[in-house]
């Protein structure tokens, strides 16, 4: 298949992605496009180490990008199946809601923090963790950067 062989910067893989994923993902489409999700989400894994090593990056800074993709799917894969939460991605940043408070010791463990104004969970990596954070509402947030609701069945190909 390759759907990524137009792709040469980590920016194009990244928006192939997101692309791919709208026009076949089964939530979508409502068709079982599980067995084209998962065979996309193998060659997204090589296309992004593979533009990686062509952007003029450090080793560090593409162990980096790799890692935190890798970081993200792990993240998601480790609470998406757990009952009464509801999932977002806003910008670099999962946010988690709902009935949390049975799973926190999940959350903790995964890499998760609690924002006791927002009274939700989120993830972020390393490279959003600043200590000079504005305090922002979860609307203006989501304003800000967009949200993208996830379910269970979306990310499940993830586990693969």
């Amino acid at each position: 298949m390759n759907y990524f062989k137009t792709c040469s910067t980590l920016a194009e893989v990244k928006a192939m992605y997101k692309q791919l994923a709208k026009q076949f993902h089964p939530d979508i489409t409502g068709t079982d496009t599980t067995a084209i999700m998962q065979a996309i989400n193998a060659e997204y894994a090589k296309a992004i180490k593979l533009a990686a090593s062509g952007a003029n990056l450090s080793q560090d800074e593409q162990d980096a990008e790799i890692l935190n993709a890798e970081q993200y799917k792990n993240a998601i894969n480790a609470i998406i199946n757990l009952h009464g939460i509801n999932i977002e991605l806003c910008g670099g940043w999962i946010w988690v809601s709902g009935n949390t408070y049975q799973h926190k010791d999940t959350f903790k463990a995964h890499g998760f923090y609690f924002a006791s104004a927002k009274k939700m969970w989120y993830f972020r990596s390393p490279e959003y963790a600043t200590s000079n954070r504005k305090k922002h509402t979860i609307e203006e947030i989501r304003h800000k950067y967009g949200t993208q609701k996830i379910s269970s069945s979306y990310y499940n190909f993830l586990a693969q």
